[in-house]
């Protein structure tokens, strides 16, 4: 339980409220005590410095000490300079008498203003905070006037935000822990329907229902993958399964015509010497065919394995183009396709010329797949911009968006035919001589694929 994400983020994101709450509290706590204690000493300060002018007036109004206290809710005190003398002829009565050792020196001292100071007055056991000022009659300074209060008063108030700030604390962690809850559960339920998803597409079943995030974030971005990531295991699958059935198909194919020649030959059913050299050109045709279809898969086998060696040698790119332009004209003529080539200059490259050959071919064999009897098929070369560029063009049905990517994966076919590999081949040939091949296509108007290769010069 404690090491599940549902639990764990609900308590990491109550362990942030938490502590922040209570860095919070104490910071706002001690801003109080201060604000409260500078505010109570303005106001003592206040009451010191009127109370001492009133007292030093001409005409002193008399007044009980008791009931001014009464009203401010402050205790008064006075400060004796000389002890046993009359302080004033008027004024306050009944004021708690200080010694002058009672206070601070700078309560007394001559010219002082209003002084601010914690004491603890002779025979009470709290401390108070005051505020003082001389009282100066004609002149004179008679002693020094104290307004004071207990600190306990300044405690009694922090206390009360103390207080209010705990409930608030605690109102916030029981608000922040429901929302932890539910936020967990937002985000744990997804993961564990992935989760679940994962058992599934591990167990071979990828028909599986993604989970659907609101609101999108990190993980509406994992299921999206993952669902692309199921979609691809599925479209891999199918095309295993298309391949196996395509190479079955084409590996059965010569493999029933060899075996049929061979058999009529090894019985002695062909006794003219024609049809016995018409066998052993279906079964060399035949056997060429299954030596092709095996070379292409071994060669796709190699690349994707990066176990594939590139032979550098000087090719000469107008010869090659003229070898496998010719290697398709006899079909061309069977079918009446307009075919033809253009050969710009003559370039030379440090390239592997078997491999350009081939990427070469397998574009044709598949312009000439493509291409309906009657139709039509470039071949162009072209030196431009320090590369060298083979164009296959064809008068096709042309490949749709959707398609223009599928077509260069492994043992995928748009009619099911073939094994697919040949563009498959020749994309990762391409690359693999530091080139690549590019696609323009049209529906309806054909296509044309060209390889560029950097055009090295072979000195």
């Amino acid at each position: 339980m404690f090491r599940s994400l549902r639990f764990q983020l609900p308590a990491l994101f109550l362990a942030g409220i938490l502590l922040s709450g209570v860095v919070t509290s104490l910071v706002a706590l001690r801003l109080f005590q201060d604000y409260t204690r500078d505010q109570s000493l303005a106001e003592l300060s206040r009451e010191a410095g009127g109370l001492a002018v009133l007292v030093g007036s001409s005409s002193p109004i008399p007044v009980a000490a008791a009931d001014l206290e009464q009203a401010t809710g402050d205790r008064l005190f006075y400060v004796e300079v000389q002890p046993g003398l009359e302080v004033f002829p008027g004024g306050f009565s009944g004021l708690t008498v200080l010694e002058p050792r009672d206070v601070p020196p700078a309560v007394l001292a001559e010219g002082s203003d209003v002084v601010t100071f914690e004491f603890e007055p002779p025979g009470e056991q709290e401390t108070f905070i005051a505020a003082s000022r001389t009282v100066q009659v004609l002149g004179k300074t008679f002693g020094a006037l104290v307004v004071g209060q207990p600190r306990a008063e300044l405690r009694d108030e922090w206390l009360t935000l103390f207080e209010r700030l705990a409930l608030a604390f605690l109102a916030s962690v029981g608000v922040a822990g429901a929302l932890a809850w539910y936020l967990s559960r937002r985000i744990t339920r997804p993961v564990l329907a992935l989760a679940r998803a994962t058992d599934e597409v591990a167990a071979g079943r990828y028909e599986v229902a993604v989970p659907e995030v609101p609101g999108g974030g990190e993980i509406g971005e994992l299921a999206d993958r993952f669902g692309q990531m199921a979609t691809r295991l599925r479209e891999t699958e199918e095309l295993e399964r298309n391949f196996l059935v395509s190479v079955s198909h084409e590996l059965r194919t010569p493999l029933t015509a060899i075996r049929g020649h061979v058999e009529a030959l090894r019985e002695g059913l062909v006794e003219d010497p024609d049809l016995r050299a018409a066998s052993l050109d279906v079964i060399a045709r035949e056997s060429g065919r299954l030596e092709r279809l095996v070379g292409d898969i071994l060669d796709l086998a190699k690349l994707n394995a990066r176990r594939f060696t590139v032979h550098r040698e000087e090719v000469d790119m107008q010869r090659l183009i003229e070898q496998a332009y010719a290697g398709f004209g006899e079909e061309a003529r069977r079918r009446a396709i307009d075919y033809h080539h253009d050969v710009q200059g003559g370039p030379v490259i440090v390239s592997d010329g078997d491999r350009v050959l081939q990427i070469v071919s397998n574009l044709l064999t598949n312009a000439f797949r493509w291409t309906p009897d009657g139709g039509r098929i470039g071949v162009q070369l072209v030196l431009a911009n320090g590369s060298v560029e083979v164009a296959v063009e064809d008068s096709g049905p042309g490949i749709s968006s959707q398609e223009r990517e599928r077509i260069f994966r492994p043992f995928w076919s748009r009619d099911g035919g073939g094994t697919g590999l040949g563009l498959a081949i020749a994309r990762e040939l391409a690359i693999a001589l530091g080139g690549r091949i590019e696609l323009d296509t049209k529906l309806g108007r054909g296509s044309r694929f060209a390889l560029v290769l950097p055009a090295r010069s072979g000195e």
